[in-house]
């Protein structure tokens, strides 16, 4: 079973039990935080896979570092780490990400623009390209590229739209010389 496969499991289990819980958001919370801490801190990982620490030591470390998380989370850390899958956990993280932004009707959108976008405009695009996805809301993140020179180009997921200046221009050049 590849990595993405397992990572799916735990994240569609995770995601199901916090619905029925109605936890959504703190479990996301929770599964954003230790992203961070696997991110920042890579030794947690090598320690996790230690064969120097007992399975039960290591998810005894693993309750006293996540002491403040939820139990749902706490829970499926320590079983990753008795089944030998804690490299998966930032793949389950992401993957629980994307169901409960589908079950809640939003979804991440990169926003490349000549410019810190304000707030206003943030949330004016927001609502203009979440009718074209079919969602309720956009998770707006903004990246400056001067090279647009006007003009921004919106990324949802797969799809790509380009309204910068500098793509009209590439256009217009390929139509004028063929």
């Amino acid at each position: 079973m590849s990595n993405s496969t397992v990572a799916k499991r735990y994240a569609q289990a995770l995601f199901e039990l916090a619905q029925q819980k109605n936890i959504l958001t703190e479990v996301g919370a929770d599964l954003s935080e230790l992203t961070k801490v696997v991110k920042e801190s890579p030794d947690f990982l090598t320690l996790l896979n230690a064969p120097k620490f007992s399975v039960e030591r290591k998810k005894q470390m693993v309750a006293d570092i996540f002491n403040g998380a939820t139990p749902e989370v706490l829970h499926t850390v320590q079983l990753l780490v008795e089944k030998k899958r804690v490299n998966e956990m930032t793949q389950i993280a992401k993957a629980y990400a994307e169901l409960a932004a589908q079950a809640q009707g939003t979804a991440d959108a990169t926003v490349f623009s000549t410019r810190v976008l304000s707030a206003e405009e943030s949330a004016n695009i927001s609502a203009a390209f979440a009718k074209l996805v079919g969602k309720q809301s956009l998770n707006i993140s903004n990246e400056v590229d001067p090279s647009l020179l006007g003009g921004i180009r919106v990324q949802i997921g797969n799809h790509i739209y380009d309204s910068s200046v500098a793509n009209k221009l590439e256009r217009l050049k390929r139509e004028l010389i063929g």
